[in-house]
């Protein structure tokens, strides 16, 4: 299934809020992503909420398709980025070595755990050979709900790393920060990059904040 009908719900009748409430794109995080990709590299963004990391990587002349799994959200976005934002669920992700990036930012936290290596492997599938993929989970070691009946599959590093590498994912970076949400409450977060193989290694940056 890979998503969650009440996460849906959350995120379609509070969409309006959630995407103007002035959040500003991941600049140091997407900086060093896009440092891993060629001039106008094509990127598919998961989960874009409100544009504002499309928004950013447009404007560096990537070419980006953003989507977005509530179709209440992704109508915002596109009102915001003036080009189509997709309504797409992760486990509708059916595409071949089609793209050179995928950023996918607090958007897979949400996937029940069980569910999240065959999406891993679908996103795995859509990336070109060397293809660069991140995305970033709300750490913890059992999944659970919030105070808005969000379903969260908080991994801890050490299940996230493991769950990477059999797949078939290489160069696996996971860096902790300390940070907040939507809730405003004090979170631990996982920021995850990790490439499709290829000829040549990646060797990753670390990220500026």
């Amino acid at each position: 299934m890979s998503h969650d009908s009440n996460t849906l719900r959350f995120y379609g009748m509070e969409a309006i809020k959630y995407t103007a409430r002035g959040q500003e794109p991941s600049r140091g995080r997407i900086e060093s992503f896009l440092a891993q990709l060629q001039p106008g590299a094509t990127i598919l963004e998961l989960g874009c909420g409100g544009g504002q990391d499309s928004e950013f990587m447009l404007a560096k002349g990537f070419d980006v398709r953003p989507t977005d799994g509530t179709p209440e959200i992704a109508g915002e976005a596109e009102k915001r980025l003036g080009i189509p934002v997709a309504t797409l669920l992760f486990g509708d992700l059916d595409e071949q070595g089609a793209y050179d990036g995928i950023w996918a930012n607090a958007c897979l936290l949400h996937i029940p755990r069980a569910e999240l290596p065959d999406i891993l492997a679908r996103i795995h599938a859509a990336l070109k050979a060397g293809g660069v993929f991140y995305a970033s989970f709300k750490a913890g070691e059992t999944e659970g709900r919030d105070e808005f009946d969000r379903y969260y599959n908080y991994p801890s590093e050490s299940w996230l790393r493991d769950t990477y590498a059999k797949l078939g994912w290489a160069s696996i970076w996971i860096e902790a920060q300390s940070g907040s949400g939507y809730d405003n409450k004090p979170t631990e977060w996982l920021h995850v990059l990790a490439a499709k193989q290829s000829s040549y290694p990646h060797d990753f940056p670390i990220f500026a904040m």
